[in-house]
C-alpha cells in the first residue's frame, strides 16, 4: 500500500508501538507527582518560552492541518496555500490581540477568563458546553484518522482492524490526558512538533532537489500535472463549482483565521506562561514554528502533484488526505534504500504522533473545563485531591463517547467535522473572548447570547452546506439537502455571533451595563497589562474559589 517493501511496513508498526510506549512512560514520569491543581492544569508555568511555544504550535498543528492542508494544496494549489497561510495568520492574531489578556484574566480554563468579569455558575457551564461542542468534532477527526493512517501504512483494509485501532489509540490518548496533565501533554506536543518539522524539512529539501531547486519548473510541473493548467496557480479553483466562489473563499479564510487559534485547547496554553513577557516569547516561537510548517506543507503538497499527478492523489483519497504521505514517498524516487525507508517511517511516525498528541490536548481541555467549571464550582472549597480525581474521570467521560462516535463516522468524509469546529471557534468563542476582554459594557446576558446564539447559528446552517450533502465528496454523497450556498458558515455566523453579544448586552438594561462597566474599570489594568491592585480580590470580581496568585 505504501509502495515500500514489507520490511518498511514492519518498521512502521514497530515505530508506532515504540512511540506509543515511550510517550506513555514520559507522561507518567512528567505528570503531577502530588495533589496540586496548578501543577496538573498549568504545570506551574515551568515551561520555558521555547518549550511552551513548541507546545502551542504542537496543539495548533493537528493531524487535520497536516493531512487536510496538504491535501487541499495538492488538489487545488493556490487556494490550499492561502488556507495554510490563514492558519499562521490566526495564531499571529491570537499573539497580538488575545494572548496576554487571556493569560492575565484566566487561570485554568476559558471559563475562568470569562467568569473573571461575570462570576456565576451559568457562565462556567455554558463555557464548558461551548468547549466540548467545539472540540468534539475535531477529536472525532483525529481518532478516525488514526485508523485510516494505520490502514494506509500497513496495507490492511479490514473495518474490524480499523475500529480496533481507533479504540486502542483512543484509550491511549485518554491516558495521556489523565496521567500527564498539562506538563505531560506539553512534552508530547514538543516531541511531535520537532519530529514533524524535522522530517518534513528533509522531505521538502528532497522534493526541491528533484527539480534542481528551480522553483519555476517545480510549480509549472505541478500546474501541468494537476489537469487544471495555470488555474492551479491562481485563486478560485477549489470553489469554482459553487454559486459564489469568491464569497465562499472569503468565508473559508475568515473562519480559519478567526476561529483556529481561539479554540479552547489552544487558549489553555496561555495559562501555562509565568508572566506576560513569557506569553509574548512563547507565541513568537509558536508563530515561527507554524510559519515553517506552512512552507513545508506547501512544498510537499505541490511536490506530490508535480511527481504523481492530481488524479493519482484523488484516487488514493478524494479529499487528498494522503497527499502528504504520498508526496513524502515520491520524494525518494523509484529506488528506495533502507535509509530512505527509515526516513519515510520517521515521517509516518511524526504524523501518527500528531494524531496522538492532538486528541490528548483536546481531551485535556474538555476534561479540565468539565471538572473545574462544572463540578468544582458546586462546592465553594472543594478539596484539591477530589478536583484532580474529577479531572481524571472527566477525561474518561469525554474520551469514551468520542471513541464510540469516531467508530461510527470513520468511513465518511470528515471535512464537515473539521469545518464545524473552526466555525464554532470563529462564531461563538472568538466574539465572547473579544467582548469579555475589551468591551466595558459587556454583560452576562450578552456573553450567554454570544456563546449560545453563535453555536446554534452554526449548528443550524452547517447541515445545509455542500460538505454535508449534494456532492460526491460530502459526508452523505447520495443525499442532497444542500440549501446553504457556502462551504463554511463563517460569512454569516461570525457577524451573527458578534451581533448576538451586542443585542444581549443592549437588552440587559442600563443597571446591569453600569455594574459591568464598574467591574471592568476595576480590573482593566489587570486584564490588559497584568497590573495588580492592592485591594481585595472581590474588587476584581473574584470569589474565594477563583482567587489566585496575582499575575506578575
Amino acid at each position: 500500500m505504501t509502495g515500500f517493501r514489507d520490511s518498511a511496513q514492519t518498521m512502521s508498526l514497530v515505530a508506532f508501538t515504540s512511540v506509543a510506549t515511550i510517550t506513555l512512560l514520559l507522561c507518567v514520569m512528567t505528570g503531577p507527582d502530588r495533589d496540586d491543581l496548578d501543577e496538573f492544569y498549568t504545570g506551574y508555568g515551568s515551561l520555558s518560552p521555547l518549550r511552551n511555544g513548541l507546545a502551542i504550535a504542537g496543539d495548533y498543528i493537528s493531524a487535520a492541518s497536516v493531512l487536510g492542508a496538504g491535501g487541499v494544496i495538492a488538489l487545488y494549489g493556490y487556494d490550499g496555500v492561502v488556507l495554510a497561510l490563514s492558519t499562521a495568520l490566526s495564531l499571529l492574531l491570537l499573539m497580538f490581540l488575545l494572548a496576554e489578556p487571556l493569560r492575565n484574566a484566566g487561570r485554568f480554563t476559558m471559563g475562568d477568563a470569562l467568569a473573571r468579569r461575570m462570576p456565576g455558575r451559568s457562565v462556567r457551564i455554558v463555557a464548558c458546553a461551548a468547549t466540548i461542542i467545539a472540540l468534539l468534532p475535531l477529536m472525532l477527526v483525529q481518532l478516525a484518522g488514526a485508523g485510516q493512517l494505520l490502514a494506509f501504512i500497513l496495507g490492511f483494509s479490514s473495518d474490524f482492524l480499523q475500529t480496533g485501532c481507533v479504540i486502542g489509540l483512543g484509550a491511549l490518548m485518554i491516558s495521556y490526558a489523565a496521567i500527564g496533565g498539562m506538563k505531560g501533554t506539553a512534552l508530547i506536543q514538543i516531541l511531535k512538533i520537532v519530529m514533524l518539522l524535522g522530517s518534513g524539512a528533509v522531505i521538502a529539501v528532497l522534493l526541491l532537489n528533484r527539480f534542481h531547486w528551480d522553483l519555476g519548473t517545480f510549480f509549472d510541473t505541478a500546474a501541468e500535472r494537476s489537469g487544471a493548467g495555470p488555474a492551479f496557480l491562481h485563486s478560485g479553483l477549489e470553489f469554482a463549482g459553487g454559486p459564489s466562489p469568491r464569497l465562499d473563499m472569503i468565508s473559508s479564510q475568515l473562519t480559519v483565521m478567526i476561529g483556529g487559534a481561539c479554540l479552547p485547547h489552544i487558549t489553555m496554553r496561555m495559562y501555562t506562561a509565568s508572566s506576560a513577557r513569557q506569553v509574548r516569547r512563547s507565541m513568537s516561537w509558536a508563530v515561527s514554528s507554524v510559519a515553517l510548517f506552512v512552507v513545508i506543507v506547501t512544498v510537499v503538497g505541490f511536490g506530490a502533484t508535480a511527481l504523481l499527478g492530481r488524479a493519482a492523489i484523488a484516487r488514493a483519497d478524494p479529499q487528498g488526505n494522503t497527499a502528504y504521505l504520498l508526496g513524502s514517498r515520491a520524494a525518494f524516487g523509484a529506488d528506495v534504500s533502507t535509509t530512505e525507508a527509515l526516513l519515510f517511517t520517521t515521517v509516518t511516525t511524526a504524523v501518527f504522533l500528531t494524531l496522538l498528541a492532538s486528541v490528548a490536548g483536546m481531551i485535556l481541555a474538555c476534561a479540565n473545563s468539565l471538572a473545574h467549571d462544572v463540578f468544582a464550582t458546586r462546592v465553594q472549597e472543594m478539596p484539591v485531591r477530589r478536583e484532580m480525581t474529577l479531572a481524571r474521570y472527566s477525561a474518561l467521560a469525554v474520551g469514551v463517547p468520542a471513541i464510540l462516535l469516531a467508530t461510527l463516522v470513520q468511513h465518511r468524509s470528515l471535512q464537515p467535522l473539521v469545518t464545524l469546529s473552526f466555525c464554532l471557534g470563529a462564531s461563538a468563542i472568538a466574539p465572547a473572548l473579544v467582548y469579555s476582554l475589551f468591551w466595558r459594557r459587556y454583560t452576562r446576558t450578552g456573553l450567554l447570547s454570544t456563546l449560545i446564539g453563535g453555536t446554534l447559528a452554526v449548528l443550524l446552517l452547517m447541515p445545509g452546506t455542500n460538505l454535508v450533502s449534494g456532492s460526491p465528496t460530502a459526508a452523505f454523497p447520495h443525499a442532497d439537502f444542500n440549501w446553504f450556498p457556502f462551504t463554511t458558515t463563517g460569512l454569516v455566523t461570525i457577524p451573527l455571533g458578534f451581533a448576538f453579544g451586542w443585542l444581549g448586552t443592549i437588552a440587559s438594561g442600563r443597571r446591569e451595563e453600569e455594574e459591568q462597566r464598574r467591574r471592568y474599570d476595576a480590573m482593566e489594568g489587570w486584564i490588559l497589562a497584568g497590573a495588580v491592585r492592592r485591594d481585595s480580590g472581590e474588587a476584581h470580581g473574584e470569589t474565594p474559589y477563583d482567587r489566585r496568585k496575582s499575575p506578575a
